[in-house]
């Protein structure tokens, strides 16, 4: 008779308990307003490396990111978990390797609540959230378990720091879809952009179509560093700037042929900048490897919030502090890797390129999963409505490629860029920076191949990616949270009945 109310009462004592833990949290001395930091976190949409000024590139204009990079910290050397838009976002909130999140492994999927999300634990810990234009997804949360976007409410910044409580710190996700395609054709030139100055990788004939599309891209790169100078100059206005952890990055490469949703560092490495105050000795550059899964915990170690064992990333701000830019409690490696990006294989198939890789100062090793599929997707006949080769981006230099392929000006690169692949390769990135040269084959390599392949099992295995057990795999069977694709997997099916 009595358990019921003994029941609720120790009910609402945990709660009065819980309660006043947060307000104390939020109040003590140690985590008061002026010691904990406000966060923007800033991220583009398909800005991959080299495009910026600090690292390097003389065509495109980033003053913005520049500005970062001689205030704070420059990363040379930052990769993402996977360069596909939806498990790098996943990565980045949870701060774990992408293919230890289940379906958000795949592009177009979700994210489970089980999974440890710092913007959330930024908020139970007392700071206000929110988030503008693109940041987690594409995908729908609902079916991971939020009732509410995982970024937190949905408006812009200047509206934001209107509504804020001044009296706490705030963490925005202040995002954008720029330089994702389509792009206006000829607007990169026509904005001053001169296209015959632009650096054409290894892989792409040197043609006025790719200058021309490079410079489209770069006209949209620019447009988003003056999105993110207009959102500094309204943290000065608000005499919040130098309390302000501000990062600036990308979620992959740049939407174009052997780049986003690719292995490569035309794929995965992205610029990365941080700036906060005096903090950060001005003009820092480090040139260790980093992975954007280390913004979670450099977040919550900033905001004194304990960081989740399960987060394989670590905590960047040793490493921007101390400024001596050569390692990172030993890590002189990274991996990453892909699964399905889009449902781009044979309809009526929703399986993706499974693949892993790591990267180490002069060395790059792919292992190619499933070598016998198609890298980009199939040539025609694709599960998804995109059809030629969906995994890639259309544009002027896909199409350039395409319909050359038999040419022998752009076969070539048409091959490099849509043509199945080995399952493993191997490239010295030194001599090799555009990793066009496969030398996995090569006897003089082997010894280095065995290593680093062994290296890499090693790390997955110790991770925990599904890859590496014995036993089927989900990844391929996840949905595919977008667009008409079982509806256009109905119709192939009733054709051929």
């Amino acid at each position: 008779m009595l358990e019921q109310p003994r029941r609720f009462v120790r009910l609402c004592l945990l709660f009065v308990v819980t309660l006043v833990g947060q307000v104390l949290v939020a109040q003590s001395p140690g985590h008061s307003p002026e010691q904990r930091p406000n966060i923007l976190f800033c991220l583009a949409d398909d800005w991959g490396w080299p495009h910026a000024g600090a690292l390097g590139d003389r065509v495109v204009k980033t003053p913005t990111f520049d500005r970062l990079a001689r205030e704070g910290v420059l990363f040379e050397r930052a990769i993402v978990s996977s360069p596909s838009c939806t498990p790098c976002r996943n990565s980045i909130l949870t701060g774990q390797q992408f293919y230890r999140l289940g379906e958000g492994a795949n592009l177009h999927s979700t994210l489970s609540v089980a999974h440890p999300n710092f913007m959330r634990l930024l908020a139970e810990s007392g700071y206000e959230i929110g988030h503008w234009r693109k940041a987690w997804g594409p995908g729908k949360f609902q079916a991971g378990g939020y009732d509410e976007h995982p970024c937190g409410p949905p408006g812009t910044f200047d509206a934001f720091l209107e509504k804020r409580d001044p009296k706490r710190p705030f963490c925005f996700w202040f995002g954008t879809s720029d330089p994702h395609r389509g792009y206006e054709r000829g607007s990169g030139r026509e904005s001053g952009i001169d296209p015959s100055e632009i650096h054409v990788p290894d892989f792409y004939p040197d043609h006025e179509d790719v200058r021309g599309d490079l410079a489209d891209y770069y006209f949209e790169v620019q447009r988003w560093d003056r999105d993110v100078g207009s959102a500094l100059a309204r943290l000065a206005e608000k005499g919040e700037l130098d309390n302000t952890i501000i990062v600036m990055t990308g979620d992959h490469g740049m939407p174009f042929p052997r780049c986003k949703g690719n292995l490569y560092d035309w794929g995965v490495r992205v610029p990365l900048a941080l700036r906060w105050g005096a903090r950060i000795a001005k003009g820092s550059k480090v040139k260790a490897f980093v992975s954007l899964t280390d913004l979670a915990p450099t977040f919550l170690s900033a905001a004194c919030v304990d960081v989740p064992s399960v987060m394989t990333g670590r905590s960047l701000l040793g490493l921007a502090e101390a400024s001596n830019g050569t390692d990172l409690d030993g890590r002189d490696f990274v991996v990453f890797g892909r699964e399905r990006h889009t449902p781009a294989q044979a309809l009526p198939s929703l399986e993706g390129y499974p693949a892993r890789a790591i990267r180490t100062d002069r060395w790059l090793l792919i292992v190619n999963l499933e070598p016998e599929r198609w890298p980009a997707g199939v040539p025609s006949g694709a599960t998804h409505p995109m059809d030629v080769h969906a995994d890639c981006d259309n544009g002027p230099t896909k199409r350039l490629l395409v319909h050359g392929r038999e040419d022998p000006r752009f076969a070539k690169f048409y091959a490099l860029c849509f043509a199945k692949r080995p399952r493993v390769e191997f490239y010295d990135c030194t001599s090799d920076p555009d990793q066009v040269r496969n030398l996995a084959l090569a006897e003089e390599h082997a010894d280095t191949v065995r290593a680093l392949r062994s290296r890499l099992d090693a790390y997955l295995r110790e991770t925990g990616d599904p890859r590496m057990k014995d036993g089927p795999c989900e990844f391929d069977s996840y949905p595919y949270r977008a667009g008409n694709i079982d509806e256009r997997i109905d119709k192939w099916r009733e054709v051929r009945k």
